[in-house]
C-alpha cells in the first residue's frame, strides 16, 4: 500500500497520493504532519531516516550511486596502502569504509552531523577498520585540518551552508603539494529565492540555508586562486536524477513486500517529499550537481 503510495508520489506529483497508503485515522494525521519522525527536538538524522537511506543508496551513504559513484570519484587518485585520504561528508561511514577496503588507504573522515559521526565511528569499528579509518566531527562554518598532512582530499557535498573560499582553502592548506582533490557539490548557477515555496520546502528539509548554495563559476575560480590546476568540471545532474529514481524504484518495491510501522513510513513519506523537490529543482536547472578533479601545484 504504502509502494504504491510512493510511486504516486514521484509519478504524479502529488503529495496527497500517499494519503490513501497509509494507518487510517489519528495514526495518518501524525505521520502526514511529521509528528511521528522524532519526539520533542528533532534530530536531522533520526535513526528511522539513516535507515532509509540505507535502503535507498547502501549502508552508510546518504546520495545516490552510493558505492558506485564514491568508487567512481576515487579512481584518478591512485589511492594505495601508502595514501592519507581526507574526506569530508561520509554520512553513516559507507565512503570512508568503502575507499578503506577497496584501496588500502587511510581515511580521515569528517562528518558535520554528530550523529551521523557516531554511525559512521561504529561502522567502521565493526568492519575491523578501525586502525585505517577514523572518523572526527567538523564544523564547515570554521574548518581547521592538519596541515601538509593528507595525500589527497575528497569532498561529498561539503559546503551545505558553508562560504567557499575557507573551505577550499582549509582543505588547500591540509594536503601535501601535488595532491588530488575531487569534489561532489550542488549549486546554482544564479540565486535560489527563498520566497519560493518548492525552494523554502526543499531547503527546510534539506537542511540548507536557501540562500547560501555555492555557484560552479566561484568555486572554480576559488580553486585557481588557491594554487588548484582545475582538470575536470563536470555536470553530473542527469545521472544524480537518474540514480536517485533508481534507489527510490527499488525501495517502493521492498516497500509493498513489507509494511512499515507507522513512525517507519513517517519517515519515508518526508524523505520522499525531500526528494520530490529536490528532483523538481533539479528539472528546472535550479540546483545542478557538479564534480571537481584538481591538482595542487
Amino acid at each position: 500500500m504504502l509502494g504504491s503510495g510512493l510511486r504516486n508520489w514521484f509519478s504524479r506529483g502529488a503529495s496527497h497520493a500517499l494519503a490513501v497508503a497509509l494507518p487510517p485515522g489519528e495514526a495518518r494525521d501524525a505521520i502526514l504532519q511529521g509528528e511521528l519522525l522524532s519526539p520533542g527536538v528533532r534530530a536531522d538524522w533520526p535513526v528511522e531516516r539513516m535507515c532509509v537511506n540505507d535502503a535507498l543508496w547502501g549502508e552508510g551513504y546518504i546520495f545516490p550511486g552510493g558505492e558506485i559513484e564514491t568508487l567512481r570519484m576515487a579512481k584518478p587518485l591512485g589511492l594505495s596502502a601508502a595514501s592519507s585520504l581526507l574526506v569530508l561528508g561520509i554520512g553513516g561511514g559507507g565512503p570512508a569504509c568503502s575507499l578503506a577496503v577497496n584501496f588500502g588507504a587511510w581515511i580521515t573522515g569528517y562528518e558535520a552531523d554528530p550523529d551521523l559521526a557516531v554511525v559512521a565511528t561504529e561502522r567502521a569499528l565493526k568492519a575491523n577498520l578501525g586502525k585505517r579509518v577514523k572518523i572526527e566531527t567538523w564544523d564547515p562554518s570554521e574548518p581547521e585540518f592538519a596541515r601538509n598532512y593528507y595525500h589527497h582530499t575528497m569532498a561529498l557535498e561539503a559546503m551545505r551552508g558553508a562560504r567557499p573560499e575557507p573551505l577550499l582553502a582549509a582543505m588547500a592548506s591540509a594536503m601535501k603539494p601535488g595532491g588530488q582533490l575531487v569534489m561532489l557539490e550542488i549549486v546554482a548557477d544564479t540565486p535560489l529565492d527563498p520566497a519560493d515555496p518548492i525552494v523554502a520546502a526543499w531547503a527546510r528539509l534539506d537542511h540548507r540555508p536557501a540562500d547560501g548554495m555555492p555557484n560552479e563559476v566561484t568555486v572554480t575560480r576559488v580553486l585557481g586562486r588557491l594554487g588548484f590546476d582545475v582538470r575536470i568540471v563536470e555536470d553530473l545532474s542527469q545521472r544524480h536524477l537518474q540514480q536517485a529514481m533508481i534507489g527510490w524504484r527499488r525501495t517502493v518495491r521492498r516497500l509493498e513486500a513489507t509494511k512499515p510501522s507507522p513512525r517507519e513510513a513517517g519517515q519515508v513519506v518526508s524523505e520522499a517529499e525531500l526528494w520530490l523537490l529536490r528532483l523538481r529543482l533539479f528539472h528546472d536547472s535550479k540546483l545542478r550537481l557538479i564534480r571537481w578533479h584538481a591538482i595542487l601545484r
